[in-house]
């Protein structure tokens, strides 16, 4: 992927954000785009409350994947490189 596409990717996955982050932000929390690796896979990172979260992991799968999924086909998948670890 070059440059330019990657970058309208990203473009893209931050507006698909939007969706989310009014729902996020009414308990002081926010997303941000990390990266988009070659094969699509989106990087993000919890900002403020959801960095400690309990929720996270259903709100990347319910919320955050599904909005960026629904409007960007060809996304593989969504993960989060910090907040709380479920195991």
């Amino acid at each position: 992927m070059s440059n330019k596409e990657k970058q309208g990717l990203l473009e893209r996955i931050d507006e698909a954000l939007n969706d989310v982050r009014p729902h996020l932000a009414v308990d002081g929390g926010n997303v941000e785009v990390v990266d988009v690796t070659e094969e699509k896979l989106v990087k993000i990172k919890w900002l403020g409350t959801c960095e400690n979260c309990t929720m996270t992991l259903m709100t990347l799968k319910a919320g955050v994947e599904q909005a960026i999924m629904g409007r960007i086909p060809e996304i593989s998948g969504v993960v989060a490189v910090n907040g709380l670890e479920v195991g």
